[in-house]
């Protein structure tokens, strides 16, 4: 008999604190995005599954807001502190 394993829904949220080579074709928020999600697919025995919406902030630094930050909290239900799993900041919720 299997066990039930529960669905854990991740959300990736990527930041860098300047503009600088944003406009790269590959920069450093697709890096961090391509990072966690394989994290995430690791996982996928624990019942990790990708929330689909990019949770992306370029060109904000710490003491600036963070929309995107916002809007993952928000997403939560009910809406939470989001912790990160990992350098890549793979947050399940």
């Amino acid at each position: 008999m299997h066990k039930s394993v529960p669905s854990v829904r991740c959300a990736i949220y990527t930041r860098k604190s300047t503009e600088e080579g944003l406009d790269q074709d590959f920069n450093s928020l697709h890096a961090q995005r391509e990072a966690a999600e394989a994290y995430i697919v690791s996982q996928k025995h624990l019942g990790w599954t990708l929330v689909p919406t990019h949770y992306d902030d370029g060109g904000f630094t710490g003491a600036s807001e963070r929309a995107w930050l916002e809007a993952l909290r928000k997403s939560t239900s009910p809406p939470t502190s989001v912790g990160a799993t990992g350098a890549a900041n793979a947050n399940p919720f």
